[in-house]
């Protein structure tokens, strides 16, 4: 389905200069295939018991469904490329696809959406399941027999055979309450290992989402041991931590579903894979590299034809004409430059010459102490690398070394980085980031590894007075710093990916409008939007008490820049002569300080138009009194004070 996407594509070479548009490309054509494997038996189908009165929860079969359908919604907008499936085991009907010879082939197994590239009417069908309960196929009454798993996991292989050959990610994610589907068949455990060796052989990676009940706790050694590959040493908190569901905690199941499902989502794409990396003469490892923040926006992947009944994705096609409309040949087209009035022609071998600074690789040329880098040194986006052993034996233990050293005695490496052919050579730094687990990390969200920091050329750099300029007294920086200091997140820490960009989310949540023929919401959900509510009842009155100190040392920065300037017009030589000013009419807003006027007197003075009647002094001396900024010519000053009083009288 056609309906955008997260990232900028481009077809042919791009040119070096256009680096940070295309960086993208190459490994966001990695397709993932993921194909939901859902247990329906009749405790995953059962709700929870409600208790005190509350009304039952959903089950958690309805949890399992749920979340693949949130994560359908948020695959075929954001990578509308990869493919996704349910299948459902358990059931008493069994069907695998429509051919008659395949119908019967793996009982109990009901394949309710084949995998493929998610359309507008598998979304449906799904919602129509999920959220009203249609199932006009009866596709999730249990069966009254346990299921093979072994045929589960066969049917699977067929299916990723048939369907994505030759994805470089293909996973099944298992979601059931059973531990031990086979107890005390120590044939049929031994047939589902084999089949899961031949899922581990194909390239399919299992990933088991178990839910766990409030009188038994999910086992993962009584049968899915022998299934799931991991890593037995694996860190608690890690990718390759299972991690449990508990059934009966109503939303919170739900939740605790899709949160783990999201962290098993595909690791990011390899930005670069298998690059040297020369630590030292004669020292070379290979490497991965990640962007791991990347900003999104609103792209076309293709586009879409209306002009028929039913919309389809068109086809593009590029034809070069001449001036008298002949179709041109590719070997007909030459490039040139154009140098002192006369086309200098190149060749395609020679345009690639040129682009070429060398042989790709990361090589580091020597360190220096971390507290040298600037904060302003920042140009690009760091890119994050890992150790891969597909290159060079032992580049783990090197890099891992590499990492711990420059950790501990607080060093960068200072590095030349050729990141493609066709790139563009910079200088990184090879800085290390700590575990996220450690309270000095700063950054939990982010791994722990080494990150290739981008440096600025002598071209880069602008001539730009940095040094600090103060402009407040210390009694008003105090009092900011404690409202500061309220309004910090916990821990100080802000997490780029609890805050999606409201304006894309808006536009795939109209493109999935569009496309299922839904309600146009009323408006977008913002998670940026302050918490108004929140921070009136934290920093309130120290905001309200820090306006009144500014205003007061406004005004006092007024009256000291007065009696500077009558003072410099008594020390010139030459003074001007001044204007003999006329004495003001008395007025109801003259007879004290302008500054001094309570909003009853300031109403009255609007009312009666009487603001104009105030000088430009006396007007920035109320303005000022407000906290209001003082600056413009007195009409300014005027509509300024009025539209004040409109909003807070």
């Amino acid at each position: 389905m056609a309906w955008g996407g997260d990232e900028d594509r481009r077809d042919g070479v791009p040119e070096a200069e256009e680096e940070d548009e295309i960086d993208e490309t190459d490994y966001r054509t990695q397709k993932d295939a993921v194909l939901f494997a859902i247990d329906v038996s009749d405790s995953m189908a059962r709700p929870p018991p409600a208790g005190d009165g509350k009304k039952a929860e959903d089950s958690a079969l309805s949890a399992a469904l749920k979340s693949a359908y949130q994560l359908m919604q948020q695959r075929i907008i954001s990578q509308p490329k990869d493919m996704m499936g349910v299948l459902l085991f358990g059931t008493r009907r069994s069907r695998f696809r429509d051919d008659a010879g395949g119908r019967n082939a793996y009982p109990h197994c009901y394949l309710l959406i084949d995998l493929d590239v998610p359309a507008a009417e598998d979304v449906k069908k799904l919602k129509s399941l999920v959220e009203e309960g249609e199932d006009p196929d009866n596709a999730l009454e249990p069966s009254p027999e346990p299921v093979a798993m072994s045929n589960v996991l066969f049917c699977a292989n067929q299916i990723f055979t048939t369907n994505a050959p030759n994805f470089g990610s293909r996973r099944l994610f298992i979601i059931t309450d059973k531990d031990d589907p086979h107890p005390g068949d120590k044939q049929a455990r031994s047939a589902a290992a084999v089949r899961a060796k031949d899922l581990h052989d194909l390239g399919v990676t299992i990933e088991l989402f178990p839910i766990s009940h409030d009188d038994r706790k999910f086992d993962l050694s009584k049968f899915y041991d022998d299934v799931v590959y991991r890593d037995p040493d694996a860190d608690p908190g890690s990718a390759e931590e299972i991690k449990t569901s508990k059934s009966g905690d109503g939303l919170s199941l739900l939740h605790s579903l899709i949160s783990n499902i999201n962290s098993k989502q595909t690791a990011k794409r390899a930005y670069f894979s298998n690059l040297p990396f020369d630590i030292a003469p004669g020292l070379r490892i290979s490497i991965k590299g990640y962007h791991v923040l990347h900003r999104q926006v609103p792209a076309r992947t293709c586009y879409v034809w209306l002009g028929g009944e039913v919309a389809q994705l068109a086809v593009g096609e590029t034809t070069k004409l001449d001036s008298d409309a002949r179709t041109v040949e590719k070997a007909e087209v030459k490039k040139a430059y154009k140098f002192g009035g006369e086309f200098v022609y190149f060749d395609p071998e020679e345009l690639k010459s040129l682009k070429s600074f060398g042989e790709t690789g990361l090589r580091i040329i020597g360190f220096k102490p971390r507290s040298l880098l600037p904060g302003w040194a920042s140009v690009k986006k760091s890119t994050f690398i890992f150790p891969s052993e597909e290159g060079y034996v032992g580049s783990t233990r090197v890099f891992s070394a590499l990492w711990q050293k420059l950790l501990r005695d607080k060093k960068m490496g200072i590095a030349w980085f050729i990141s493609r052919s066709n790139a563009n050579p910079i200088l990184v730094a090879v800085m290390p980031s700590r575990n996220p687990d450690d309270e000095e990390s700063g950054t939990p969200f982010l791994p722990a590894g080494l990150w290739l920091y981008p440096l600025p050329f002598a071209d880069d750099i602008r001539n730009a007075d940095l040094r600090p300029t103060k402009r407040c007294s210390d009694s008003v920086i105090d009092q900011m710093r404690v409202i500061v200091q309220n309004l910090q997140l916990p821990k100080a820490m802000y997490n780029p990916t609890k805050y999606p960009n409201p304006s894309l989310q808006w536009h795939y949540r109209i493109l999935q409008t569009l496309a299922l023929e839904e309600e146009v919401p009323e408006q977008p959900e913002d998670a940026t939007i302050p918490r108004y509510k929140a921070i009136n009842k934290r920093v309130g009155g120290y905001i309200v008490d820090w306006d009144r100190e500014v205003a007061a040392e406004a005004k006092k920065l007024l009256e000291s820049r007065a009696i500077k300037r009558e003072a410099e017009d008594e020390d010139d030589e030459e003074p001007r002569p001044s204007k003999k000013a006329k004495p003001a009419k008395p007025t109801a807003t003259s007879k004290k300080s302008p500054g001094s006027m309570n909003d009853a007197e300031l109403r009255a003075a609007v009312d009666q138009d009487s603001l104009k009647k105030l000088t430009v002094v006396e007007l920035k001396d109320v303005l000022a009194s407000r906290g209001l900024s003082i600056s413009g010519k007195k009409a300014d000053l005027v509509e300024r004070l009025e539209q004040w009083v409109e909003e807070h009288t």
